[in-house]
């Protein structure tokens, strides 16, 4: 769970300054700023004033930054119209569309700060934008992606067992979907799904649905592997040999699932009507339908981490990058959840 804290602010770090994350949150400081929007909780966007007064001059918004300090998350007397920021020791050039290398140290440390200043008790949780996983291993980045770094930042945490295994929740205001494998081959797929690495899943999001997301009871559906959920073997062994066990498993532990349900049939309105969490066996199989039913609204929450992150669910779009036509509505909905799940009891 997260560190206690006072604060009022969530952090922001900047991801990769080349992409339209910047973008998306100088426009929804604009959209709160001309009241179109309800109020942005308050923040902390980590990275340079230079770079956001540059972007907020391409892009024609109107920001008055404030450096942020203690004082300002105990007491944010206006942050109503002062966008905060903190600097950084490496400096971000931040190109509109023209990721640069060296701009890497810079987005790691904004993600590091972030994270610490939660542990800390600075700030309450913690908002990533979008990263350009190539970009960041060209200057040396040595790890798979942005949660499974944010997994071994949380290892150092008090009370905290190393590994650390992070969870991937799509979330939107019609289907909450968690893919057991994330970001492998699909050929690789059957390898890897055991019903171990099922169970460790369902148990983490179904403890995370309780805990930071007012469910008390979740009921989850596990979908199959193959087409038709294996259909008695003649479609594939997986959904029986590998995936019914784990759903005997996880019902003798007490956790409500069913399963192993035919993805093909898993997504309409009536069928989500009969859980709060999908758990799906491979990366699309959770991404597609989370997308298709609420692309702009859909966010990222990293579930088993002591910390609340969440990230807009969308990447860099360099082609877009300065030009103002990004779309801010899942940035807006990743700090409102971070908010939410973070809000005093």
């Amino acid at each position: 769970m997260p560190s206690p804290t006072t604060s009022s602010a969530l952090t922001i770090s900047v991801g990769d300054p080349a992409g339209i994350g910047l973008d998306c949150l100088l426009l929804a400081w604009q959209a709160h700023l001309r009241g179109t929007i309800p109020p942005l909780p308050h923040f902390v966007v980590l990275c340079g004033r230079e770079l956001l007064e540059q972007r907020a001059q391409t892009l024609g918004v109107q920001a008055e930054l404030k450096e942020f300090s203690q004082d300002t998350s105990q007491t944010p007397t206006d942050t109503r119209h002062h966008l905060f920021y903190q600097e950084l020791e490496n400096t971000l050039k931040g190109v509109p569309g023209q990721p640069q290398t060296s701009d890497g140290p810079g987005v790691v440390e904004s993600i590091t700060t972030a994270v610490d200043m939660v542990r800390k008790g600075d700030a309450r949780g913690v908002v990533t934008l979008p990263i350009n996983k190539k970009n960041l291993y060209d200057s040396g980045f040595e790890y798979p992606g942005h949660t499974e770094f944010l997994a071994a930042l949380s290892e150092s945490w008090p009370g905290v067992e190393a590994p650390v295994r992070p969870v991937m929740m799509l979330a939107g205001p019609e289907l909450r979907a968690v893919p057991v494998t994330i970001h492998i081959p699909l050929k690789d797929v059957p390898e890897q799904l055991t019903t171990e690495a099922i169970i460790e899943t369902a148990t983490i999001a179904e403890r995370d649905l309780r805990q930071r997301f007012a469910t008390p009871a979740p009921r989850l559906a596990l979908s199959g592997l193959n087409p038709h959920a294996g259909e008695n073997g003649a479609l594939g062994e997986e959904d029986a040999a590998i995936i019914a066990p784990a759903i005997e498993a996880l019902q003798a532990a007490g956790i409500d699932c069913a399963g192993p349900l035919p993805a093909d049939t898993m997504f309409h309105a009536a069928a989500r009507s009969r859980y709060d969490l999908a758990i799906c066996m491979y990366h699309d199989q959770a991404l597609i339908p989370a997308k298709a039913l609420a692309f702009d609204e859909t966010v990222n929450v990293t579930l088993g981490l002591p910390f609340v992150r969440t990230s807009p669910d969308h990447g860099t779009a360099y082609d877009i990058a300065g030009t103002g036509k990004a779309n801010p509505a899942s940035t807006i909905a990743a700090m409102r959840m971070a908010d939410e799940m973070t809000a005093p009891a």
